[in-house]
């Protein structure tokens, strides 16, 4: 996009009295697949995104916003002030901050679109073009109904969700109180490429997403020659054992109610068939979907890994990372968050999740600061079925761009909504 577009679209944009914000947000539909396409044949890794950061900040231009962009990362905060923030009085406006992550995912694409990744090993696999687009039309819808706003909307364009813990490090930097007092309420969406219907929108109360942690073990042995296993300490069968109990280990130390996932993707040891090697090395990932679930889990794979490390007479390294922590949504947001959906789409179009998912956002460090909700939403390409679609992450994922009027109305609707709430609150 290139700059002074917005203010076109502005200029042109029907007046809210007039039309909808879901009928504003069809109008858009054209430029925002256009910003959604630039960005994702140029996708960025990480926390350092800056051509990502200036098409943001290009199709910003014009807009009624104040804008800052991070220190340690390329993130962008704007800032619009409502009309009406000062009918409770001097510093008392409302703000309700609005989240989009921007960073790819090093997967080599696969799709055959014409408007594939460019980047060698880097594809918008997840959607976050979509989201930095949606949340681009969120901010022109909400200027253009920025008069009838009673408190200020927060846009927080987030590079590193990742596996880069992005969101936490825009809250030190501040992004929860760029308007001046610490938003009331946040608000997050995500696209699926699979199991949702095009245009469904869904979330739930209470945990939506799972904890993530990063385990690495080392296990260290003896090496030798195969034909004399007995003059080593070999390393591969004691992590041959691990893996198989660490799988045991979860069906038998938690409740089955409030369930863990463990897997073992990445393992390694040696060099050739007739080797003993001095080590052996696997990396796994732990789901779970509450503090307790994640902290029985942990202390189950130290006594498992350290007991079959004695038994085998071998040393282990346990390097467990906390990733992200569950995602829970706020009851009374989440129920809020649905009933807006419906209004705008219709009860088929608004579901409420019956479990939660065990992917993981960093968005879980926003709600662990304020109430809000993070919703789903189906981007399925049509004529293909959610239920066989390639998923999120993978190389062949295809998301649909109809839905980005869907997106914007969405977040624009809700803080609108809320600040309506906030105002009417005493």
């Amino acid at each position: 996009m290139l700059p002074g577009v917005c203010r076109a679209l502005m200029a042109r944009l029907p007046h809210p009295t007039r039309m909808s914000v879901y009928e504003n947000a069809r109008e858009l539909g054209e430029e925002l697949s256009e910003l959604r396409r630039a960005l994702h044949r140029e996708p960025e890794l990480g926390l350092d995104l800056p051509r990502t950061q200036g098409r943001v900040l290009a199709a910003l231009d014009g807009l009624p916003l104040e804008i800052s962009t991070g220190k340690a990362l390329t993130s962008v905060t704007a800032v619009l002030r409502g009309g009406r923030r000062d009918a409770r009085g001097p510093g008392r406006a409302p703000a309700v901050l609005l989240r989009g992550d921007m960073d790819a995912l090093p997967v080599q694409e696969d799709t055959g679109l014409d408007y594939a990744s460019r980047m060698p090993g880097a594809m918008h696999a997840c959607g976050h073009d979509l989201h930095v687009a949606g949340l681009v039309g969120a901010a022109r819808l909400l200027a253009g109904r920025r008069a009838e706003l009673p408190g200020d909307v927060v846009f927080m364009f987030q590079p590193g969700e990742e596996g880069m813990g992005g969101a936490k490090i825009m809250i030190d930097e501040g992004v929860l109180d760029a308007a001046g007092d610490r938003v009331v309420a946040a608000y997050g969406l995500h696209v699926f490429s699979t199991v949702l219907p095009r245009g469904v929108a869904v979330t739930r109360p209470g945990p939506v997403l799972a904890a993530s942690d990063a385990v690495t073990v080392t296990v260290r042995g003896r090496g030798g020659h195969g034909s004399s296993p007995h003059a080593a300490k070999d390393p591969v069968t004691a992590v041959a054992a691990m893996v198989t109990a660490l799988q045991t280990m979860v069906t038998r130390d938690l409740d089955a109610l409030d369930p863990a996932v463990v897997t073992v993707g990445s393992l390694h040891a040696g060099s050739a068939g007739n080797v003993i090697p001095e080590t052996a090395v696997f990396e796994a990932t732990v789901r779970s979907f509450s503090e307790d679930a994640r902290r029985r889990v942990r202390a189950g794979i130290e006594r498992v890994l350290r007991g079959i490390a004695a038994a085998h007479d071998v040393a282990v390294d346990i390097d467990h990372v906390e990733q992200y922590p569950v995602t829970v949504n706020d009851g009374a947001e989440a129920a809020f968050a649905l009933d807006t959906a419906r209004d705008l789409f219709g009860g088929a179009r608004a579901v409420e999740a019956p479990r939660p998912m065990s992917g993981s956002e960093d968005f879980s460090f926003v709600l662990r600061h304020v109430p809000g909700a993070f919703l789903g939403l189906g981007a399925c390409p049509p004529g293909v079925d959610p239920a066989t679609a390639p998923m999120n992450h993978s190389p062949r994922a295809v998301f649909d761009d109809a839905v980005l009027p869907d997106a914007a109305a969405l977040l624009a609707e809700l803080a609108a909504r809320r600040l309506d709430r906030a105002e009417a609150t005493p």
